[in-house]
């Protein structure tokens, strides 16, 4: 089983964007090419719907994920492998042509969460880690109402890279990009520029 949609991870630590971003991508292209192949897929609702949890955290107001039970709910709708280019795998390529843009298997999933080291590498096309100035950040997670001592965690780990750090330990180096996301005219730019990847993706296998 091919996926004829890249799988992509949106990531960065909470109030730099992911939503908006991921989103927007998906919204993006389907208005541009008149299909809706791509899902969002937004984890932290994700978790609490499906149960997908062990236990709460009223301290952080957070979850504790059962990351199993996730993985085993979104592992059929990866589409399985990517495959390489029409160059070097024709088969792989022409399978994935035979897969509808309505198809569960299709992959194309956008996967929104604040953490990705998650995802088994062979699921990842694309890791957007978004970054953000610690004291715009520090703002956007007090509209959120977040607790000091959670903003104040939050602020630390965008000053040290933690999410940036996570994603270069679980992928490698050419799936990886890192992207400002401090203003509309960022977010414009960056969803722009994914389109763009997702076309020569799909192209460089002769799906377009």
């Amino acid at each position: 089983m091919v996926r004829s949609f890249p799988n992509i991870v949106v990531t960065g630590t909470p109030g730099t964007g992911k939503s908006t971003l991921a989103s927007q991508i998906c919204e993006t292209f389907a208005m541009e090419s008149g299909v809706h192949p791509l899902r969002h897929i937004n984890v932290g609702p994700l978790v609490k719907e499906k149960s997908f949890h062990a236990s709460y955290d009223p301290e952080w107001d957070s979850y504790e994920v059962d990351e199993d039970q996730l993985l085993d709910y979104l592992e059929p709708l990866t589409g399985g492998t990517a495959p390489d280019s029409l160059e070097s795998d024709p088969e792989g390529c022409e399978q994935a042509r035979d897969v509808s843009e309505d198809d569960e298997t299709r992959g194309g999933l956008v996967l929104d969460w604040h953490t990705c080291d998650a995802w088994p590498e062979r699921w990842v096309d694309l890791v957007i880690v978004l970054r953000c100035d610690h004291q715009l950040l520090w703002k956007r997670l007090e509209r959120r109402n977040y607790s000091e001592k959670k903003i104040a965690e939050n602020n630390e780990a965008e000053i040290m890279g933690v999410v940036a750090e996570e994603a270069r330990e679980s992928y490698a180096p050419e799936a990886i990009v890192t992207l400002q996301s401090e203003s509309a005219d960022e977010m414009e730019s960056n969803v722009e520029r994914i389109i763009q990847w997702i076309h020569a993706w799909r192209q460089q296998r002769g799906l377009e």
